[in-house]
């Protein structure tokens, strides 16, 4: 009896293994797609910025004091962003109506999509809620992944993109 039980857990751990889709986020492959609502409910796709430097940013939950901290750092460093020609996205799992409020209360200038089902989250490497610790995909102008903001610095986020992006173009 037990070997049969040994045996079962061999071959699910074979076929999760065999079976499991492989994460394609890493530089220089191509962003996965995405199709969210922002606070307004207008459905925004990683298509419609080709062309453009986008910052994709998934943040655990909007009003908590770091993922405050981080989209004020943002907004107050927007113009230098945009100036640079890099579009700001944030992602959570948030509802868009969560976000709407989020959004107004703290002037936000950039985009922010609701993923409640966190397909999107997943899709970028994110487990359950969200990741082991915050991310940001920088995407170049084809629509690939040129950089990987693993350790985010909350209050100096709009430099570590522009610095990413930089170091990308050289």
């Amino acid at each position: 009896m037990k070997t049969n039980y040994f045996v079962f857990l061999f071959l699910v751990g074979v076929m999760l293994t065999c079976c499991a889709k492989k994460s394609t986020i890493a530089i220089g492959k191509k962003a996965p797609s995405f199709s969210l609502p922002d606070p307004t409910g207008n459905i925004h796709k990683l298509s419609d910025f080709k062309g453009k430097k986008v910052a994709l940013y998934f943040f655990p939950k909007v009003g908590t004091p770091y993922c405050t901290k981080q989209a004020c750092s943002l907004r107050d460093n927007f113009s230098i962003l945009k100036e640079k020609g890099i579009v700001v996205i944030g992602i959570s799992n948030d509802s868009v109506e969560k976000q709407k409020k989020f959004s107004a209360q703290y002037q936000l200038p950039f985009l922010l999509l609701s993923d409640p089902e966190q397909v999107v989250i997943k899709e970028y490497g994110g487990k359950g809620l969200f990741f082991n610790k915050r991310k940001t995909f920088l995407i170049n102008e084809q629509g690939v992944i040129s950089g990987i903001i693993e350790n985010v610095d909350v209050t100096h986020h709009a430099q570590q993109i522009i610095d990413g992006f930089t170091a990308t173009e050289k």
